[in-house]
């Protein structure tokens, strides 16, 4: 599942409704990427999502 490895942002869950007013179960997953992140000194791929990245939460390698 998507999870953002700084923020702990996931998937969040609703309702989708059809016009007719019927509802059925929906799923948002969070924008997640795949990243090379300096950490400690080191390089580590990370899970992290594109606000934490647009922020400069974290330094990309």
């Amino acid at each position: 599942m998507a999870r953002c490895d700084v923020c702990d942002k996931g998937a969040y869950f609703g309702n989708k409704v059809s016009h007719s007013h019927r509802r059925s179960n929906k799923m948002w997953s969070a924008n997640v990427k795949s990243v090379r992140v300096k950490v400690n000194g080191g390089v580590k791929t990370m899970n992290v999502c594109t606000s934490c990245l647009r922020s400069n939460a974290v330094e990309r390698a």
